[in-house]
C-alpha cells in the first residue's frame, strides 16, 4: 500500500506540517504560508450555528421492516409490502439546552427518522412524548425563548419556564408528563418515539384516514429518578450518546415496533375534540394501536459532525400515501424545519450524503447556491417545461386534498363537544400508581417553589387543580411546604 501523501485543501502536497514558515529563524510568521492560513481559517469555521432547539442530539442508521399489510390505509411504496426493508436514520436528542449540555436532564426528547425510500426520503420528526406544550406555531418562539438561557442570568430561570405555562393553560398536559416518571429517560433505547402530530394517509382507492405513530421500544421503558439524573449527568454529560454509541458497536441493536392509530377522515369534524390538537392524545379505546413494522438501528456514524449535526428533518418531506393534516403545529414545521436547515447549513444542505435520497436520485430545476455540488450536465435545461427532456411533473398528488371552508383570519380552533386544557392532564394523572403521583407532585414543586412571583404560582396551582382537585392540592400543599421550609 502506498504511502499517503498529506496535501493542502486543493491537493497541493505539504512539505512541512509541523514549523510555520517564517523570516529567518525566530521572525515574524509570513502571511504567504498558505498551509498556515488555510489550517487557521478552515478551523475558525469548523462550527456551523447549533440548533435554535434539538442542539444536543446523537444518531444512528438503520432499517425498518413491514411486518403487517397497511396497503389499505397508504399507497407509500415502502409500506406496501410484507418484508419491505427501507434503510433510515434516526436522530435523537434533548430539547432545551445548548450543544454541550447533559443528556440526563428533565426534557422531551427528539425522535426522527429519515427513511431512505425509493419515492425520495420520507422525514418523521416527533418526540418521545405523545403530545406538546402548546397548539399554534405563533406561540413556538415565546415558549422556546422562555425554556432557553435568560439574556441577562445566562441561565435556564424557573421565572420564566413557570410564567410561560402560567399564561399556556394548554401545556398542563405535556407538563404533567414532563414532571412524571418518563421526564428523563434512562438512555434513548429505553423510550418510546411517537410522530406526536396528527397525519394523513391516503390508499390507492384515494381514500383518506388521519394517523398517529407510535414507535414502541423493545427494549422496556426504563427512566430515571431526579435524584439518578443529577447523579449521572454529573458522571457523564454524554450519558445517552455513549449508551448508544456502545451498545451499536457491542452488537446489540436497538429495535422498536411502529405501530399507527387510524381515524376515517370522515370522523374528523364529529370528534368529541379536535383530533389535530397537539396537546392531545387519541384514547386507544376509540382508536386502537395497529402494528406496521420494526425499526432497527445497527450501525454508528462514522463523522458525528457531518452525519448527525448536518444531518436535516424537514415533515415537509411526504412521499406518495402520505400527507399533512390541518394540525395547526405541524404546518408551522412545514416551513420552519426547512428554513432552519437553509439557514445553518445552506441551500444546498440536501445534498450531504446523509440528507441526500438513496434509494432514488433528486432530479429537479434548483442550481446554484452556496456549496452546490450537483453539477449538471453540459447543455441540461434550468427551467420547466422545457423541449429537451428535463424532469416533468406527474400530475399525482401526494395526499387526499383536505376540505376548506370559511373566511381568512385569525381563528380559534373548531369547536368540539370536549375541548379544554385539562380533562386528558386529570385521566393522566389519575392513570398513576401513587407513588408515580408522588413523584410527579415533587417534580413539580421542586421547579414551582423557585419562582419568585405568587401570582405565577397561583395560576400555575389553578391548572393543576382544574385537571384534577387531588392533583392540585397535593401540589398546593408541596409547594407551600418547601417555601415555608
Amino acid at each position: 500500500m502506498s504511502k499517503r501523501v498529506l496535501t493542502t485543501e486543493s491537493g497541493a502536497p505539504v512539505a512541512d506540517n509541523q514549523n510555520s514558515a517564517s523570516a529567518g529563524v525566530g521572525g515574524p510568521l509570513l502571511l504567504q504560508d498558505q498551509h498556515l492560513l488555510e489550517k487557521l481559517a478552515r478551523f475558525n469555521r469548523e462550527r456551523i450555528p447549533e440548533r435554535v432547539v434539538h442542539a444536543r442530539g446523537s444518531g444512528a442508521y438503520g432499517h425498518f421492516t413491514v411486518t403487517d399489510d397497511v396497503s389499505d390505509l397508504t399507497s407509500a411504496a415502502f409500506l406496501n409490502t410484507v418484508g419491505k426493508r427501507t434503510e433510515l436514520f434516526t436522530r435523537f436528542s434533548t430539547v432545551a439546552d445548548n450543544l454541550g449540555g447533559a443528556d440526563a436532564v428533565r426534557d422531551p426528547r427528539g425522535f426522527a427518522v429519515k427513511f431512505y425510500t425509493e419515492e425520495g426520503n420520507y422525514d418523521l420528526v416527533g418526540n418521545n412524548t405523545p403530545v406538546f406544550f402548546i397548539k399554534d406555531p405563533l406561540k413556538f418562539p415565546d415558549f422556546i425563548h422562555s425554556q432557553k438561557r435568560d439574556p441577562f442570568t445566562g441561565k435556564q430561570e424557573p421565572d420564566n419556564v413557570w410564567d410561560f405555562w402560567a399564561h399556556a393553560p394548554e401545556a398542563t398536559h405535556q407538563v404533567t408528563w414532563l414532571m412524571g416518571d418518563r421526564g428523563i429517560p434512562a438512555s434513548y433505547r429505553h423510550m418510546n418515539g411517537y410522530g406526536s402530530h396528527t397525519y394523513q394517509w391516503t390508499n390507492a382507492a384515494g381514500d383518506a384516514f388521519f394517523v398517529k405513530y407510535h414507535f414502541k421500544t423493545n427494549q422496556g421503558i426504563r427512566s430515571l429518578s431526579a435524584e439518578q439524573g443529577q447523579e449521572l449527568a454529573g458522571k457523564d454529560a454524554n450519558s445517552h450518546q455513549t449508551d448508544l454509541l456502545q451498545a451499536i458497536e457491542r452488537g446489540v441493536h436497538p429495535s422498536w415496533t411502529l405501530y399507527v392509530q387510524v381515524m376515517p377522515a370522515a370522523e374528523a369534524d364529529g370528534y368529541r375534540f379536535n383530533p389535530f390538537d397537539l396537546t392531545k392524545v387519541w384514547p386507544h379505546a376509540d382508536y386502537p394501536l395497529r402494528r406496521v413494522g420494526r425499526l432497527v438501528l445497527d450501525r454508528n456514524p462514522d463523522n458525528v459532525f457531518a452525519e448527525v449535526e448536518q444531518a436535516a428533518f424537514s415533515p415537509n418531506n411526504f412521499v406518495p400515501g402520505i400527507g399533512p393534516s390541518p394540525d395547526k403545529m405541524l404546518q408551522g414545521r412545514l416551513f420552519a424545519y426547512a428554513d432552519a436547515h437553509r439557514y445553518r447549513l445552506g441551500v444546498n444542505h440536501t445534498q450531504l450524503a446523509v440528507n441526500a435520497p438513496r434509494a432514488t436520485t433528486a432530479d429537479n430545476y434548483g442550481r446554484d447556491g452556496l456549496m452546490a455540488a450537483n453539477a449538471q450536465p453540459r447543455g441540461e435545461k434550468n427551467y420547466e417545461p422545457n423541449s429537451y427532456g428535463g424532469p416533468a411533473e406527474t400530475g399525482t398528488p401526494l395526499s387526499a386534498p383536505l376540505a376548506v371552508h370559511g373566511h381568512t383570519g385569525t381563528h380559534e380552533a373548531p369547536a368540539h363537544s370536549k375541548d379544554d386544557h385539562f380533562f386528558q392532564a386529570g385521566e393522566l394523572y389519575r392513570l398513576m400508581s401513587e407513588e408515580k403521583r408522588a413523584r410527579l407532585v415533587a417534580n413539580i414543586a421542586g421547579g414551582l417553589s423557585q419562582v419568585s412571583r405568587e401570582d405565577v404560582i397561583e395560576k400555575n396551582l389553578a391548572h393543576f387543580h382544574a385537571a384534577d382537585p387531588e392533583y392540585g392540592k397535593r401540589v398546593e400543599a408541596a409547594v407551600q411546604a418547601l417555601r415555608e421550609g
